[in-house]
């Protein structure tokens, strides 16, 4: 996962249920420097909520995706984030960055 070109990071989600999986296991992929060139915002919610889990993500070029985490699976995520990450890339490439 290229993560070199995110700027914030938003997840909320259930610790207990099962469906928040995919917001934690995206959340342990994030390098360890995560915190000193991204912000991270996570909040769990309570045991008994059932509220959706979701990931919110900005980039460097200010895209937002705010990605269904019980839908889409940790490899969906993956493929969305690398995907914009793969377009700012090739632009810093041409614009000679």
């Amino acid at each position: 996962m290229i993560t070199r070109y995110l700027t914030e990071v938003s997840t909320v989600f259930n610790p207990f249920s099962r469906k928040a999986k995919t917001a934690r296991l995206f959340l342990s992929f994030l390098p360890p420097d995560a915190r000193q060139t991204m912000k991270i915002d996570i909040k769990a919610l309570p045991r008994a909520s059932k509220d959706p889990s979701f990931v919110h993500l900005k980039f460097k070029d200010g895209k937002e995706m705010k990605l269904d985490s019980e839908k889409l699976g940790i490899k969906g995520i993956f493929e969305e984030v690398d995907r914009h990450s793969r377009i700012l890339a090739r632009q810093a490439e041409l614009s000679g960055n």
